[in-house]
């Protein structure tokens, strides 16, 4: 899957070894894994089969986001980089069609 960054400053955080060990301490090597599943995953509906991702949709303001697993608290937040996204005829979200995403932030947002 094709993925882009939110800012240069996460892009960074994510691709450069010294600067994610740097930003996310002991769970460096779990985002890195994150990370190296997306880009692996062909589509959106791939990576929502990895069981350790635990890729879901969120909901409210962030309807059109996903969150992978990172630790317990902490979700790797991204969302469909389309334009226009692809959806199905209900209006929900078209994963099998979902191939480039772009990576908004790593949070704690319990």
């Amino acid at each position: 899957m094709y993925v882009a960054f939110k800012t240069r400053k996460l892009e960074k955080s994510l691709t450069d070894p010294k600067e994610m060990s740097k930003t996310y301490g002991n769970r460096a090597k779990k985002v890195n894994q994150r990370l190296k599943e997306i880009r692996a995953a062909a589509t959106l509906a791939v990576l929502k089969t990895i069981p350790a991702a635990n890729c879901h949709q969120l909901f409210a303001d962030r309807d059109d986001q996903y969150a992978v697993d990172i630790s317990a608290n902490y979700r790797m937040i991204l969302e469909p980089d389309h334009d226009p996204i692809p959806r199905k005829d209900d209006g929900g979200l078209d994963c099998d069609k979902i191939t480039a995403i772009k990576i908004l932030e790593v949070t704690d947002y319990h």
